[in-house]
């Protein structure tokens, strides 16, 4: 049974004004409302509108995007943290990128968002040992958005991945929540470990363009990578680490780097090599 919309606002503010951003868009922009209608005003929720969106970007001859979208709605009815982690990365964005002015705007086009809450379904299916449809979805993200994350990696919630292309994430890698990326970023191993390879990112981390963090290494809590930094040893919290290798610079700048999105790094600590 559906829930009225007015009810449900009540409890779900983002999916609330996701909708009013819609009818907005639709109005505005006529040669959309088919689409705008048919991907977000025709639900009831969040989570059915991302599944219908998804489906039919990933669903293809391959796997019809019908049954992808039931597979996706399988996966978002099964586990409630997936839905959580949607609405936290829909604020991610919306709250932190310059650019966008709207939760529809992210919802529909943002592609670090899209590949992350496809991500989210793999990770999912990866759990329940149904590993070739994982990969299939991972497959396809990739495809689609030029984001490679593996199923079995652990990302948390309240992530943005801004802009997105060639950002890979390994399979042992940790994500933890409220961490900000932008493109170009590799949590990879070093080619030549086994098992546990992949680095773990503490909370609140923001890790700039192009940054390369190889290894089981672990980057501490609220520090930050500067662009096109290459990291193989670990970072303590609340530090910036920059260049090639990477060295300390000094402390990180902001009590929440990834919140700010202050990526000017300034040089307080020039020889500290890490």
């Amino acid at each position: 049974m559906s829930v009225p919309h007015e009810k449900l606002a009540t409890c779900d503010p983002i999916w609330k004004a996701l909708r009013q951003e819609a009818v907005q868009m639709a109005e505005g922009e006529p040669a959309m409302a088919s689409f705008v209608h048919g991907t977000i005003l025709k639900h009831d929720r969040l989570e059915g509108a991302l599944a219908y969106h998804l489906a039919n970007k990933i669903g293809g001859e391959d796997v019809s995007p019908m049954l992808t979208r039931e597979i996706f709605e399988e996966a978002i009815d099964a586990d409630p943290g997936i839905g959580a982690a949607v609405r936290a990365d829909l604020s991610a964005v919306f709250e932190r990128d310059p650019a966008c002015h709207s939760y529809v705007e992210a919802f529909l086009f943002y592609k670090g968002f899209l590949a992350l809450q496809g991500y989210r379904v793999a990770h999912w299916l990866w759990h329940q040992n149904r590993h070739p449809m994982a990969l299939f979805v991972q497959s396809r993200i990739s495809e689609l958005f030029d984001v490679d994350i593996h199923p079995a990696a652990q990302l948390g919630r309240g992530i943005m991945i801004d802009h997105a292309t060639g950002v890979v994430i390994g399979e042992t890698a940790v994500v933890e929540d409220d961490v900000s990326m932008l493109h170009g970023v590799t949590l990879g191993g070093t080619g030549k470990e086994q098992g546990d390879r992949h680095p773990k990112i503490r909370r609140g981390v923001l890790i700039s363009v192009g940054a390369k963090i190889l290894g089981n290494i672990e980057v501490g809590e609220y520090s930050r990578v500067g662009a096109g930094s290459v990291v193989l040893k670990d970072v303590p919290p609340g530090c910036t680490a920059v260049g090639v290798p990477a060295r300390l610079t000094g402390c990180a700048g902001a009590k929440n780097p990834s919140q700010e999105m202050n990526q000017v790094i300034e040089e307080t600590n020039p020889d500290f090599q890490i």
